[in-house]
């Protein structure tokens, strides 16, 4: 598949209304696929993990952030949240079945970056150059 085919499959595969700020999947999307997000459900792949394990796994995300994340995906119906009655409670958190379907698509998604960074990278230097020589002609 070339790569205008698959930008029209792309294209095609998009709500209609995506686009749209009004869009109730916009809303969600903003909410569930966050840098911590996306690499709370990449840990979760490999089966349940407790709070700090999640802490450990996710490096450098900070307590309360991992708590917020976690409560947005299991609002969110992508993560389950698993309380065991011990003293203290033990909680383990695992990805639901939508929270599986996800997984395949930001797994993707993460390894594209991967292939790519070397390539974004270098776009990102070229640009500070130029920007750079820009600017130095000005002055």
């Amino acid at each position: 598949m070339t790569g205008d085919d698959e930008l029209a499959v792309a294209g095609t595969l998009l709500a209609a209304d995506i686009l749209d700020r009004t869009c109730t999947s916009r809303a969600i999307m903003d909410q569930v696929t966050t840098r911590w997000g996306t690499l709370i459900i990449a840990a979760l792949i490999k089966g349940p993990h407790r709070f700090s394990q999640l802490h450990a796994r996710v490096d450098g995300i900070s307590q309360k952030m991992l708590s917020h994340n976690l409560k947005t995906l299991v609002r969110a119906g992508l993560v389950n949240r698993d309380v065991e009655p011990t003293v203290p409670p033990q909680v383990t958190y695992s990805l639901t079945p939508m929270g599986v379907s996800l997984a395949t698509p930001l797994t993707q998604l993460i390894h594209w970056f991967g292939q790519n960074a070397s390539g974004i990278l270098e776009a990102q230097a070229g640009h500070d150059r130029q920007a750079g020589e820009l600017s130095a002609a000005r002055h």
